[in-house]
Order: C-alpha cells, then sequence, then structure tokens
C-alpha cells in the first residue's frame, strides 16, 4: 500500500461570516481582504513543499485559498471536502442555535434538514481511504468543521472527538504518521495561524 508521506491541511480565509460567528455551510460567500492577505502569507510556508496532489472543497472560499496559495500544481475539485451542511441552521450563530436547543453539539446532533454525524464521518472516512491509496505530500483547502471532523477520524477518533480540535481561518495543519508507519496516523501540526509562520 502507498504511504501518505504528509497531509497539508488548509482552512480558507476569514469571510464576512467567520467574523460574526455564522454558521458557513454551503452558502458560497467570498473570503475578505484580510483573509485572502492570510492565505497569501500562509502561502509562504507552503512554497518549499512540492505537492503529489491538491484538492479543494468546491466552495469558492476554499477555491480561492488553494488560488493564492498558488502550489506547485491546480487544485482538484473534491465535492466530499465542502462544509457541514447546517440545513435550518446556515447563517446563525451558536447563540441562535441554543436558543432552539439548549444543548445542542453539532458533532453529536447535526443539524435539522442538514448534515448527521454520521452523514459527515462517512464523508470524511472516505476522503480518508481515498488519500490512504496516493503517495507523497497532499494538500487540501477545506473548512472549519469538516477539517476537525477529518482530523479525528484520521487518527481513529469517533466524531464527537472533534470538538476538541479547534480550527482557526487560514490555518495550516499537517497529518502525517508516527515512524511513518501506515498504522500509526498521527497529527503532526495543528492549527498554526498566518501570524505564527514568520519562519520555514
Amino acid at each position: 500500500m502507498p504511504l501518505l508521506q504528509r497531509l497539508y491541511l488548509v482552512r480558507h480565509g476569514e469571510t464576512a461570516w467567520s467574523i460574526s460567528g455564522q454558521h458557513t455551510g454551503r452558502t458560497d460567500i467570498p473570503m475578505t481582504e484580510k483573509g485572502e492577505q492570510d492565505v497569501r502569507r500562509l502561502a509562504d510556508r507552503l512554497h518549499g513543499v512540492s505537492f503529489n496532489h491538491v484538492f479543494t472543497s468546491p466552495l469558492q472560499r476554499a477555491r480561492r485559498s488553494a488560488e493564492l496559495a498558488a502550489l506547485n500544481r491546480p487544485a482538484e475539485i473534491d465535492p466530499d471536502l465542502a462544509e457541514w451542511d447546517y440545513g435550518d441552521y446556515e447563517g446563525l450563530q451558536a447563540g441562535e442555535i441554543r436558543e432552539r436547543n439548549p444543548d445542542w453539539n453539532i458533532f453529536q446532533d447535526g443539524c435539522p434538514q442538514g448534515e448527521s454525524p454520521t452523514q459527515v464521518s462517512l464523508r470524511a472516512d472516505r476522503v480518508i481511504a481515498g488519500l490512504r491509496n496516493l503517495e507523497g505530500d497532499i494538500a487540501i483547502f477545506s473548512h472549519g468543521h469538516f477539517g476537525r471532523v477529518l482530523a479525528a477520524r484520521w487518527i481513529g477518533l469517533g466524531i464527537e472527538q472533534a470538538l476538541h480540535f479547534l480550527l482557526g481561518t487560514a490555518s495550516l495543519s499537517i497529518l502525517g504518521h508516527n515512524h511513518k508507519l501506515v498504522t500509526e496516523p498521527a497529527i503532526i501540526l495543528w492549527n498554526a495561524l498566518p501570524e505564527e509562520m514568520s519562519g520555514p
């Protein structure tokens, strides 16, 4: 089986709704000017890496992030990398959702008329299964909640544990393997933000 060396997971840059705290699932809004600037700063950290594959969510905030990163190859669109479908909770802030459902936890409850935790977990598993058949370094441009689920599933945790993996905009995380063994998936770097990336 081919060994995936490293998976570079990038969350897209800031949007107006990430500033306001509104849940942005399938609403296809652009990044802010600051969001684009942050992705350009992040790109400096990635330019020394030669990627065998680059994948992006179909949503414009992720596609634009991949474009601004200007990696050594164009990004391929993977619909499975899209953000959680928030259904009735789309565009709402967490406080507004908890007014309706005080005990709501997306990783346990999902979203009415949107995706369930099982559906998102299976989507992440499908992404991981495809990646495990590829070699070399891979870049992925995706979203906050889906990225958290992907990391949890990468190391074999249940989706409910994604609650503990916070992920900022324009952040870089690296998933890989301990001792380069497929049987020992690991998180190498988590949630590195542009202002923390002054070094190589």
